[in-house]
């Protein structure tokens, strides 16, 4: 990912609130060939001091038959964004896209029986938590899940380079700035929390 020095970020706070509030994202590997898989993740923070991501897809994927321990991953997050009109400067310029992004490098360890049970259990608990009635792992009785954890392939990705990028038109004058934030302000979801982002800084 490029980053310009103006738009890169070593917020780790900021890290974390893109990986959890994205966590459907991009699992890139590149043994054999180029390949990439949409997947759930979870950041693991049980040791504050060694963070690393869990993940989990089907056995029958192609690239979790070639993904082996030590192999180099990418996990790719794409936080909130949302389309900046040039209509919105004072002066003619270029429209663009506002965004936050984190990627990931890291390598692969396989995840034994105890820990991908483990990490289906936290995941099912995150999502399910908030449902009228919710499906957790331990209703499912251990050997029904054991039976479906035969079709998963669990892995952790353990980081070796971080990059954060919080594209925010920084380089905007302030008059430009402010009506950047304005016109967002009236758009939709995503539009509202990058005017919102924008606010906290400057």
């Amino acid at each position: 990912m490029f980053i310009p020095k103006l738009y890169k970020s070593e917020d780790y706070e900021l890290m974390k609130e893109i990986i959890k509030e994205n966590s459907f994202a991009l699992l890139i590997s590149s043994v054999e060939k180029i390949r990439a898989t949409h997947a759930m993740m979870m950041l693991n923070e049980d040791d504050p001091e060694n963070i690393y991501i869990e993940s989990h897809f089907s056995r029958a994927n192609p690239q979790a038959k070639t993904l082996k321990d030590g192999d180099e991953v990418l996990c790719d997050f794409l936080g909130a964004h949302t389309y900046i009109s040039s209509s919105w400067y004072e002066q003619v310029n270029v429209s663009t896209w506002n965004y936050e992004a984190v990627q990931i490098y890291g390598k692969v360890e396989l995840m034994n029986q105890e820990e991908l049970y483990n990490h289906l259990e936290k995941l099912t608990s995150k999502y399910e938590t908030f449902q009228k009635c919710p499906m957790f792992v331990d209703k499912m009785g251990r050997e029904f899940v054991e039976k479906e954890m035969k079709g998963a392939f669990g892995i952790k990705i353990i980081p070796t380079e971080i990059f954060i990028k919080q594209k925010l038109s920084q380089n905007r004058k302030e008059a430009d700035f402010q009506n950047i934030i304005s016109n967002l302000e009236n758009s939709d979801e995503n539009g509202k929390k990058i005017a919102e982002k924008m606010k906290l800084i400057k």
